[in-house]
């Protein structure tokens, strides 16, 4: 037996989330896109370094994350990438450019500490500076 379902309020979905269309972000994995973007240009911001590079198909926002030994032990960096990752999600799928690669960079001892309002607004201001 299942348990039955409780209704869903419009107070706990779809504010502040992405929109659910087909515009969805991928992650980039590969070295190569990875070098590519740091061929490109860049933003810093307080808290991160932001590298774009269009692609020229515009499909789909592709995101990458890295941080460097220099923000900290693997902790600290995992700690800084999950927060790179998480205002990704909440800013990218409305304000990003399909058919571009993002790629942020974490900095040593701000990423992690930051307030993540803060983290938000970086990431709009770096977006809107970048297009």
């Amino acid at each position: 037996m299942t348990p039955p379902k409780a209704p869903l309020s419009n107070d706990s979905v779809g504010i502040g989330s992405p929109p659910a269309g087909n515009l969805c972000l991928q992650v980039l994995k590969s070295r190569a896109d990875f070098l590519r973007a740091a061929r490109a240009r860049r933003v810093v911001m307080p808290a991160f370094v932001l590298q774009y590079r269009p692609r020229g198909d515009g499909d789909s926002i592709r995101v990458g994350f890295t941080c460097s030994k220099k923000v900290g032990n693997a902790v600290a960096r995992n700690r800084a990438k999950r927060r790179l990752r998480e205002i990704a999600r909440l800013v990218l799928p409305t304000l990003g450019t399909p058919g571009v690669d993002y790629v942020l960079i974490g900095r040593a001892k701000v990423t992690a500490q930051r307030p993540f309002e803060d983290l938000l607004d970086d990431l709009r201001d770096a977006v809107a500076s970048a297009t």
